[in-house]
C-alpha cells in the first residue's frame, strides 16, 4: 500500500508550504542570513533522493540465482539463526541474518524491518539509504523548528512584550509569564505556532530513532535482530547462567565500530568473505 507515503509526502509538503509562505518571508524581512533560510531546502533534496533510493532500491531480495552466494556471507549464530531453516513460502533455505517479509512476500537479505514510510524492505542493500534517509529527515524537522523559534523569539523581543503587562477577567495587573506569551503568539500566529510544536515532537521522536539506528549500525545489529534476542530473553555476553539454563547469545557479527559502520556502507560480497577465511 501507498497510503503511507501519500501521507508523507503530504504531511511535508503542509510544513514546507508553510515555511515558504510564512516563515521564510518574515524571517527575511527581519534580515535573517539567506544561507540559514535555504538550508531547509538543502536537505529536502538530500531526503528525497535517499527516499527515492530507499524506496525503488532492492533490498537484498533472495532468489534461486543469487542463494547459494548470499548463504555464504553470514554464518550461522545457532540461537538466532539456525541451519536447515526452510522458508515454507519461497521454499529456500534461509540465509543467517535473512527473514521473509509478508508485506513483500519475499525473503530478504539481513532484513532490517518493513518501512510503511518509504514502503519497502530495509535490507543490506538500501541500509545506507534509509540511515541518510532518516538522518536528513531529522535534520530537516530540527532546522525548521530552530528557524521558527528564533523567529517567534524575534518577534517578542522587538515588541519588547516581554516587560509588558496585562490585565486578567478579575481586572487585576499581571506581569507577562510565559503561558500568556505561548497563547497570545498561538493567537497571532497560530498556524506557525502549531507547525512549531509539532516539529518538535517530531525532531524528539526522529532523533530518538536515529539514535536507536546508530547504535544497531555501531554493534551490527538489525532492527528484526534486536528485538528476536529480546523476546527470547537472550543475553548479550557469552557466559551461561545455570540457575535457569538460558540459551545465550553473543553477537557473532559485530567486528569494531569502524567495521560495522563500512558494513551499513558497502555490505559485504562473497568475495570478501572468501578473502577473509
Amino acid at each position: 500500500s501507498c497510503l503511507f507515503v501519500v501521507l508523507h509526502v503530504a504531511l511535508q509538503a503542509a510544513v514546507y508550504g508553510e515555511y515558504t509562505w510564512e516563515v521564510f518571508v518574515y524571517c527575511w524581512e527581519l534580515q535573517f542570513h539567506l544561507l540559514l533560510l535555504l538550508l531547509p531546502y538543502l536537505l529536502l533534496a538530500g531526503n528525497m533522493g535517499c527516499f527515492i533510493l530507499c524506496s525503488r532500491a532492492n533490498p537484498g531480495i533472495i532468489t534461486k540465482s543469487n542463494h547459494a552466494s548470499l548463504v555464504k556471507i553470514y554464518a550461522y549464530d545457532g540461537v538466532l539463526f539456525q541451519k536447515g531453516i526452510v522458508c515454507p513460502t519461497c521454499n529456500m533455505e534461509k540465509p543467517a541474518r535473512s527473514k521473509h517479509c509478508s508485506f513483500c512476500s519475499m525473503c530478504v537479505h539481513r532484513f532490517d524491518h518493513h518501512c510503511v514510510w518509504v514502503n519497502n524492505c530495509i535490507g543490506a542493500f538500501n541500509a545506507k539509504y534509509f540511515f541518510l534517509y532518516l538522518f536528513t529527515l531529522t535534520a530537516m524537522a530540527a532546522t525548521i523548528a530552530i528557524i521558527t523559534a528564533a523567529f517567534l523569539i524575534q518577534v517578542v523581543l522587538l515588541s519588547n512584550m516581554m516587560h509588558g503587562s496585562y490585565i486578567d477577567d478579575q481586572g487585576q495587573e499581571h506581569a507577562v509569564e510565559i503561558l500568556f506569551l505561548i497563547q497570545h503568539l498561538f493567537l497571532t500566529f497560530p498556524r506557525i505556532v502549531f507547525m512549531l510544536g509539532f516539529l518538535i515532537l517530531l525532531t524528539l521522536v526522529l532523533g530518538a530513532y536515529c539514535c536507536f539506528n546508530l547504535y544497531l549500525a555501531l554493534t551490527n545489529q538489525t532492527s528484526n535482530e534486536w528485538y528476536k534476542s529480546r523476546r527470547s530473553g537472550c543475553s548479550h555476553h557469552l557466559t551461561l547462567q545455570p540457575h535457569d539454563r538460558r540459551v545465550v547469545y553473543k553477537n557473532i557479527y559485530s567486528k569494531g565500530v569502524q567495521m560495522n559502520l563500512k558494513e551499513i556502507f558497502k555490505p559485504p560480497t562473497v568475495l570478501e568473505s572468501k578473502k577473509k577465511t
